[in-house]
């Protein structure tokens, strides 16, 4: 149980700082906070399964500085293309679009952001992890085991409010009796805008995101 808590920690404390980084490129680039990813919490789960994924990857063989590289790349790469394609499938849009940056596979990776991925993977495992890991390892057993329950239980209410609030916003872009993109992200937007603070989150975080029409399964009138 407690190796658990340890794993689970990591993987919070990883999307937390995820988290951060997201929140403040977003602070220089507009101006303002922006909360980053699909929850509701200051979290992006992608970043600490990423890191996680890395770690079982290279396990405790860290002597080779290239080949921690290129599987923080391999890891972070897969992991950003499938949970693009699957969100896309499941709420029938694309929430990031890579499609007009160079050396892009299908718009979902593109060689602009592995490399950051890269970069960013290496200082995880000889820099970061360490003194994360290092202060978990601080925290009494007990104390880390009840910390892992009160964060699990709220992270499972924050996925189901999320996934509640997606499945909305899938409904309503599957309402539209047009099939043109531009005409149905225009109401879907002022849709979000007009409700909740839930739905207007996803707005700020993914104003660009693209509805995918082939996706809808639209029944034509005979």
């Amino acid at each position: 149980m407690e190796k658990f808590a340890t794993f689970f920690l990591l993987f919070i404390a990883y999307s937390f700082l995820g988290w951060l980084m997201e929140v403040t490129c977003k602070l220089f680039e507009l101006k303002r906070f922006v909360n980053r990813g699909f929850l509701i919490g200051p979290i992006c789960p992608i970043y600490g399964y990423g890191v996680l994924g890395i770690l079982f990857l290279i396990g405790n063989d860290t002597t080779d500085f290239l080949t921690v590289f290129l599987k923080s790349i391999f890891i972070c790469s897969i992991l950003e293309y499938f949970t693009s394609y699957f969100m896309e499938k499941l709420f029938k849009a694309r929430w990031w679009d890579y499609s007009k940056r160079k050396y892009n596979i299908n718009g979902r990776i593109c060689l602009e952001t592995m490399i950051p991925f890269g970069i960013l993977g290496t200082t995880i495992v000889y820099i970061i992890n360490p003194l994360v890991l290092k202060i978990i390892n601080l925290i009494n057993p007990q104390v880390k085991i009840i910390l892992t329950f009160i964060l699990l239980v709220i992270y499972l209410i924050d996925n189901i409010v999320s996934f509640n609030v997606m499945s909305k916003i899938k409904v309503e872009i599957k309402k539209q009796k047009v099939d043109n993109t531009e005409l149905i992200h225009k109401h879907i937007m002022d849709w979000l805008s007009k409700n909740s603070i839930l739905y207007n989150h996803i707005k700020n975080a993914y104003p660009k995101f693209k509805i995918n029409i082939k996706n809808l399964e639209r029944k034509k009138d005979k």
